[in-house]
């Protein structure tokens, strides 16, 4: 019988624990490693809804990206995420999370959005390391599209991505070349233009990082954090689902993105 903590073991060797940032959490966040896992629910976030949905499934594990607790806090109900894990417990539904590893991790986070986008020859912007296979680490990717004006990519990123809507500064360019760090990533901004990319796609960017976008001639798509990060979810269940056949592996139903447009 597969246990948490085999799945925990395959889940960090998609997304190696010593890749995270040094503040973030990540791994096993509650839950009894030896329990055995039958039923697996993947999402993004450990948000409520997919809690209570994790539960009426029947799930053992739920797998996210991002963390049930980011800071140290007491476990009580008087928080949402202090209230989700006490759920998850009640219900003795473990709960795994692979954050800013799976971030930087190949075929990871900025991979999956990548591919979605219809990038080619893609690559890791400016590496950390290698891992054991060889492979570059990092945190953004950069690859190419066919060269065309900005407002044609604009319509092919919210397509791909299932965006509502996108913000966007117009760098004075064409797109060619396109770097993309999905989340919060607008940081990253002059690494991008240093290397020489002409688009950059990206979540959570802030009033001035529009401006400066201008003034560094780049092309800057703000998508949104839940549309950037989200194509990793199908890919983690993927995975899964190769890994541990006789294991039942679902895509949350219930979790969408919190934000929403109205006009």
């Amino acid at each position: 019988m597969t246990t948490v903590a085999d799945v925990l073991t395959f889940v960090e060797t998609l997304a190696p624990r010593y890749m995270k940032e040094d503040w973030d959490r990540v791994g096993l966040n509650c839950g009894h490693s030896g329990a055995p896992v039958r039923r697996i629910l993947v999402a993004l976030d450990p948000f409520d809804q997919v809690c209570r949905e994790a539960a009426n499934w029947g799930a053992d594990l739920l797998i996210t990206h991002h963390a049930l607790l980011f800071r140290p806090d007491f476990l009580t109900d008087s928080t949402a995420p202090g209230r989700n894990a006490l759920f998850l417990i009640e219900n003795r539904i473990a709960h795994i999370n692979a954050h800013t590893n799976l971030d930087m991790a190949p075929g990871g986070v900025n991979d999956c959005l990548a591919r979605a986008l219809g990038l080619l020859d893609i690559q890791v912007l400016n590496p950390c390391g290698q891992d054991d296979q060889g492979r570059d680490w990092g945190l953004l990717r950069r690859g190419t599209v066919e060269e065309m004006p900005l407002e044609a990519f604009l319509a092919q990123v919210k397509v791909s991505l299932g965006c509502p809507g996108l913000r966007y500064a117009h760098g004075g360019k064409p797109v060619r070349q396109v770097a993309v760090g999905g989340g919060s990533c607008a940081s990253e901004l002059e690494a991008v233009a240093k290397a020489g990319c002409d688009t950059f796609v990206t979540a959570d960017v802030k009033y001035n990082g529009f401006w400066d976008a201008r003034d560094l001639g780049i092309n800057l798509i703000d998508a949104g954090h839940f549309f950037t990060e989200n194509p990793v979810v199908p890919y983690l269940a993927e995975k899964l689902r190769a890994a541990f056949p006789e294991t039942a592996v679902k895509i949350s139903e219930t979790h969408w993105d919190c934000m929403k447009f109205f006009g």
